[in-house]
C-alpha cells in the first residue's frame, strides 16, 4: 500500500525515479536498502511475537547505536567523549530494564531470549538499510527513495504471502491493518527526509523517544482496552531503566552538538 500510494502520486507529478542517475553502484545500494528492510520487518514481527511491545521497542535502540558506529566507517563522523557517556548510560540502563529476567537472558534459550535476540538481529539489519537509504538519497529525493524500497520488499516478499487472509479479519483488525499501512508511509517517509537534511547519526536521536512513546501508549490501551491489550509486566527499577536507555541513545546521537555548543558558549563568555 505504501509503495502503491507513493507510485500514484510520483506518476501524477510526473516526478518518477530515473535509473539513470544511479551509477555503477545504485543497483548494489537499492538492494542493500531492500534486504535490509525486508529482513528489519520479518525478524522484528518474529521477535514481537514473542515479546511485549514495550520491550521490542527498547531492544530496537541499538539500531541506531549500530548505525553510529557504522557511519563512524563509512561517513566518517566523528565519535566524541558525549557520546561515549551515551552510549554507558544506555548500555546500564538496559542491564537495570532487564533486572527481572537478566539470569533467564544470560543462561537459557527461552521465548524470551530468543524474542531479544531476533529484535537484535533485526536492529542489525535495519542498519544496511539506513546505510543504502542515505547513499541513495544523493540521486533521489526521499519519496523517490522510499517508493522504489517499499515496491521491492512487496515484491520481494510476495511469493510467501496470502492476500485473502485480509478478509478474515474483523473490523478492528482491519482498521489497525490500515493504521499500520499508513504508519509505515508516514514514518518511513519522514524517517527518509531527515536523513535527506541531517547526519545519519543525528537522526536517530529522534528514534530514541520511540520506547517511551510505546510504554505510554501500552499503558494507555490496557486501560481503555483490557481484552486486547495487556499491561506491561515491569517493575520500577526496569521502567527506570528504560528512560536510561532513552537518555542514553539521545546522548550518543547528540553529543558532538551538545559539547559544540558547549564550547561555543565558553568562546562567547571568554
Amino acid at each position: 500500500m505504501s509503495g502503491g500510494c507513493l507510485f500514484i502520486y510520483l506518476a501524477a507529478t510526473r516526478r518518477l525515479p530515473s535509473r539513470k542517475v544511479l551509477g555503477p553502484k545504485g543497483g548494489w545500494l537499492v538492494l542493500m536498502a531492500v534486504l535490509g528492510l525486508v529482513g528489519n520487518y520479518v525478524l522484528y514481527l518474529m521477535g514481537l511475537n514473542l515479546l511485549s511491545p514495550g520491550t521490542a521497542q527498547l531492544v530496537v535502540q541499538m539500531g541506531p547505536i549500530m548505525l553510529l558506529i557504522a557511519s563512524l566507517f563509512v561517513f566518517k563522523e566523528r565519535f566524541s567523549t558525549g557520546q561515549g557517556i551515551g552510549l554507558a548510560v544506555l548500555l546500564i540502563g538496559f542491564v537495570l530494564f532487564f533486572n527481572q529476567r537478566l539470569a533467564e537472558l544470560l543462561t537459557s534459550l527461552s521465548d524470551y531470549t530468543a524474542g531479544v535476540l531476533l529484535v537484535l538481529l533485526a536492529s542489525t539489519v535495519w542498519t544496511f538499510y539506513a546505510l543504502g537509504q542515505k547513499q541513495l538519497l544523493t540521486v533521489w529525493n526521499s519519496l523517490q527513495v522510499m517508493m522504489v524500497i517499499y515496491l521491492f520488499c512487496a515484491l520481494l516478499l510476495t511469493p510467501w504471502v496470502h492476500p485473502l487472509e485480509a478478509l478474515q479479519l474483523s473490523p478492528l483488525q482491519g482498521w489497525l491493518l490500515l493504521a499500520c499501512c499508513m504508519n509505515t508511509l508516514i514514518a518511513y517517509g519522514a524517517f527518509a527526509e531527515a536523513l535527506a537534511h541531517w547526519e545519519a547519526s543525528r537522526v536517530s536521536a529522534t528514534l530514541a523517544i520511540t520506547p517511551l512513546v510505546t510504554f505510554g501508549a501500552v499503558a494507555i490501551a490496557a486501560w481503555i482496552w483490557p481484552d486486547y491489550v495487556h499491561a506491561e509486566q515491569i517493575n520500577g527499577l526496569g521502567y527506570g531503566g528504560a528512560v536510561l536507555v532513552v537518555l542514553g541513545s539521545a546522548l550518543v546521537a547528540l553529543g558532538p552538538s551538545l559539547i559544540a555548543g558547549l564550547k561555543a558558549r565558553r568562546l562567547r563568555m571568554a
